[in-house]
């Protein structure tokens, strides 16, 4: 049985009436990486507390964040349309439709999927919400988020013109 979206009452929700942002608190240097990546952030809109839910539109040429880990916070994603490519340290892997991803916290293996193809791909994120606890490292470049998600130099100056994720 299917329903309309007109008749979807809490606690459903359908995802297209989630606006998308494409909003990042990466300092300035940073911030072209994600600027196609558009966000319908359904966790927030369901009012879920412990874990954030996001369906992702990735343009070509995007990435989903710079290659990054969490020391206390799990990721999970789900490729539902289109192709991106994974990116780790080790290698990197094409992933389509059906294909999907999982990064445990406190693995110090930095992480990305980026959208090499011409078309838009769309992906379902999940991941632990413990910002206050969490660091995130970003091996290679200047920058590392401390605990409350305040982006700091790598020596821990925290930027000036950074804000919080």
């Amino acid at each position: 049985m299917t329903h309309a979206p007109a008749e979807l009452r809490p606690p459903a929700l359908d995802p297209a009436t989630v606006a998308e942002d494409n909003t990042t608190g990466y300092p300035p240097p940073y911030r072209p990486v994600v600027a196609g990546r558009f966000r319908r952030r359904l966790g927030e809109a369901l009012g879920l507390r412990d874990f954030g839910v996001n369906l992702t539109r990735l343009e070509p040429g995007a990435a989903t964040a710079l290659p990054h880990w969490h020391s206390a916070e799990d990721e999970f994603v789900y490729i539902l349309e289109g192709e991106v490519v994974l990116v780790t340290e080790a290698d990197e892997q094409r992933l389509g439709p059906g294909m999907c991803a999982g990064f445990p916290k406190g693995r110090p293996e930095a992480h990305c999927l980026v959208n090499r193809s011409d078309r838009p791909a769309l992906l379902l994120e999940v991941g632990t919400r413990r910002p206050q606890q969490d660091e995130v490292v970003y091996p290679g470049v200047d920058l590392r988020a401390l605990p409350g998600r305040r982006f700091a130099h790598a020596d821990g100056r925290l930027w000036e013109d950074g804000g919080k994720t």
